[in-house]
């Protein structure tokens, strides 16, 4: 049974992420041939406009549908504070207290556990419109670290407000189990990902899960800018820094990609879907 707490964040979780949803892990991408400034959706601070859910341009990925003008005025009312942090900057360390979520506006964010002897694990990457925060309430603290990729923006939920908006917008306790289930099935791709998958297989399956969900944002299908380095891509994959661009040069001489730094362009998409399509159903975040 979900505690009071549980429930309250899960319920929030769930209409911020949206109806479909999407998939957790700040997905570090941008518009390949736009700078990654260009995919900030909230006014700036030295704009007029006031920064709400209504104007936001990321309202239709991360609420839900048919939200009247009340429930968004209410939930205009319990964000508070919208934090702004600069690029490499912590967000909540391991260990922190857990007392609330926090949306993603804008920016790019990798969350990561710290092993024995110093070593950094990622252990996913969110995107604006997704929801971080939610490791912290089993515990009441956060189990992870939250670190900016590029400067960003979030929206804080602190945790007693969530708790008075869950009754007065109903509609949304409809959608408090769908946000479980997702992380749930989450963990388990990335197990079957890292169990069962072939190194190439696992980055062909991370780029494809990535233009995919920028495809999702209106943006390119077959070019993304990484804002994460070869080295956390290679955390996140249980690969070596030099087997990630091992696997990067062997899919450029398959003419499968094309890389220029941190832009990727791929080439040939079905040959790329076909290396890992006896796993077609894994969602890799």
């Amino acid at each position: 049974m979900l505690n009071q707490h549980s429930t309250a964040a899960a319920t929030v979780a769930i209409f911020f992420v949206g109806t479909e949803a999407r998939r957790a892990e700040r997905c570090v991408i941008t518009p390949a041939k736009k700078s990654p400034r260009s995919i900030k959706a909230c006014p700036a601070s030295n704009q007029k406009a006031k920064a709400t859910c209504i104007n936001c341009n990321w309202q239709k990925l991360c609420l839900p549908l048919a939200l009247s003008p009340q429930e968004l005025g209410r939930i205009d009312k319990m964000i508070t504070v919208r934090r702004k942090l600069k690029r490499h900057e912590t967000l909540f360390h391991t260990g922190d207290d857990f007392t609330g979520l926090y949306a993603i506006r804008s920016g790019f964010f990798k969350t990561s556990t710290t092993l024995e002897f110093g070593r950094e694990q990622v252990t996913g990457f969110q995107m604006p419109g997704e929801i971080l925060g939610l490791d912290g309430i089993l515990n009441d603290h956060h189990s992870c670290n939250a670190v900016a990729l590029q400067d960003a923006e979030v929206c804080s939920l602190p945790l007693d407000l969530i708790a008075k908006l869950s009754p007065s917008v109903k509609r949304l306790q409809h959608h408090v189990h769908k946000i479980m289930s997702r992380e749930i099935v989450q963990a388990q791709d990335v197990m079957l990902m890292l169990g069962s998958m072939r190194s190439d297989e696992r980055l062909a399956a991370f780029l494809l899960n990535l233009v995919e969900r920028l495809h999702a944002h209106g943006l390119s299908r077959t070019e993304v800018i990484l804002q994460m380095t070869r080295e956390e891509i290679g955390s996140y994959l249980g690969m070596k820094l030099e087997t990630v661009s091992r696997i990067f040069a062997r899919l450029i001489e398959q003419d499968m990609l094309e890389v220029h730094q941190r832009h990727i362009h791929i080439l040939d998409p079905v040959a790329l879907s076909q290396s890992v399509s006896q796993f077609k159903g894994v969602q890799v975040n």
